[in-house]
């Protein structure tokens, strides 16, 4: 359903362009395919089927050092890149099958080449601006995290309760092997806590006493983890969210988290609730919910889990590192994780669950997509997978310590908070607000030129 449901989307902006090329013109039609396909990447990222994998920007991961420009332009910028460079190829094959080498066949495969060249061109100065100032980062950074990489399988044992405590300590045990006094923080993975609490009573929960006692027992440190959370409101609807459910007894409405908690050994905890949730599994799109027993029986949901509306930043105890807690799914949207940078984050931090994957290329694509955040934000980051890959992530997209695919691992390293802003922090996705502008004017232009065409039949 996935697969034909994205296929039959991404037809609408090719489809859309061959109109604008039979009533404007070839290259009207050219122009309109930029612009269309930039205008539904955008309204990709914000719909109830959300699917930002295939965002065109996003094939460039493996190659960080083609694409630091993306600090100014995000992935919006690679996408855009991707269409202009394929039609000036297209229109080379075009000119070249219907007049041979002419003229205009070479000025555009010097066009070609020069718009190849030049952005890997000012992307590799820009890396060597940063170059010398990374080679000291870690030197001057005063403080290190920590980051576990438990490694439970989550078909088989890590929803299973009586493992859980079994779970926890392992957790405990990995963490307290790399701790010393300069470690600020603790990085758990996505669920690493998976039993479902009441977010007001966390501190009285039985599961989670064996975590309370091991931050008592190391009071400088903090502990990022994720977990299942509930919270719970009154028995009238009106005062609960729009995604809360009922319980049994209908005595009360709550709603079911998947959560990132920032836990300290004396205050209290505080909660971020995964905003980007994965349809089918975390989330049914209003349009769908006639289909929830065959989600619910494919092992998704009939329901939806509760989010938060704004991003969250979260300061470690010592206020060394403030942390943007990203869950899992939320590390592909771009201009999503630039909003918790201006919140005031100085360290972005991924927790997931890759595991659902298997070892298949999803969980090493998603590790990678990584590089390109660092990059947009130019900030550290710092990820925790349950099963891999766990590791760090320079603002240039350079991966330090990866650990491998099912491995139990705990990793350490000194990292330096950052303040400054890049351009796109500061604007946003402002490239494909343009061209959602471009494409409105180009199907205003289309409905006119056709209603005159009609008017004068």
């Amino acid at each position: 359903m996935a697969i034909f449901a994205n296929s039959l989307i991404m037809c609408l902006p090719w489809l859309l362009m061959h109109l604008v090329k039979r009533k404007l013109g070839r290259w009207a039609g050219y122009i309109s395919l930029a612009a269309f396909w930039l205008s539904f990447e955008y309204l990709h990222h914000r719909w109830e089927l959300s699917w930002p994998w295939l965002t065109l920007g996003n094939s460039f991961a493996m190659q960080p050092g083609w694409v630091q420009w993306y600090e100014s332009t995000g992935t919006t910028g690679g996408s855009l890149w991707v269409m202009l460079t394929n039609i000036l190829a297209y229109t080379i094959i075009r000119e070249y099958k219907a007049n041979g080498r002419t003229r205009i066949y070479f000025l555009t495969m010097l066009g070609l080449i020069v718009f190849l060249i030049t952005p890997v061109l000012i992307s590799r100065n820009i890396l060597n601006r940063h170059t010398d100032d990374l080679l000291s980062s870690e030197k001057r950074a005063a403080k290190n995290i920590v980051i576990v990489q438990p490694n439970v399988d989550p078909y088989e044992e890590k929803f299973d309760e009586s493992t859980l405590e079994k779970q926890i300590q392992n957790l405990i045990t990995l963490s307290e092997t790399k701790l010393d006094s300069n470690t600020s923080l603790v990085i758990w993975p996505e669920t690493a806590i998976p039993i479902e609490v009441w977010e007001d009573d966390i501190q009285n929960s039985y599961y989670y006493q064996p975590v309370w006692t091991f931050l008592q027992r190391h009071p400088s440190i903090s502990l990022l983890t994720g977990m299942n959370s509930r919270k719970k409101y009154g028995s009238d609807k009106k005062t609960a969210s729009s995604t809360a459910r009922s319980d049994e007894t209908g005595n009360f409405y709550f709603d079911v988290y998947n959560t990132a908690a920032m836990l300290y050994p004396n205050k209290s905890a505080v909660f971020y609730h995964k905003a980007k949730l994965v349809p089918g599994v975390e989330t049914l799109p209003s349009f769908l919910l006639w289909l929830g027993g065959v989600f619910d029986s494919f092992g998704g949901t009939s329901g939806t889990l509760g989010r938060d509306k704004e991003r969250l930043a979260i300061p470690d105890k010592q206020h060394y590192y403030v942390a943007a807690p990203v869950i899992c799914y939320e590390s592909i949207y771009s201009d999503y994780i630039t909003d918790y940078i201006r919140k005031g984050a100085n360290l972005l931090t991924i927790m997931t669950n890759d595991g659902w994957w298997d070892n298949t290329p999803g969980y090493r694509q998603h590790m990678n997509y990584a590089r390109l955040r660092v990059i947009e934000t130019r900030r550290w980051i710092a990820r925790s997978a349950n099963t891999g890959i766990s590791c760090f992530i320079d603002p240039a997209g350079n991966v330090y310590q990866p650990q491998p695919w099912e491995t139990i691992a705990s990793i350490k390293m000194n990292i330096e908070p950052l303040q400054t802003q890049t351009f796109f922090v500061k604007h946003g996705d402002y490239l494909s607000r343009i061209f959602n502008v471009v494409s409105g004017v180009i199907l205003l232009i289309l409905f006119i030129v056709s209603i005159k065409k009609r008017l004068n039949r």
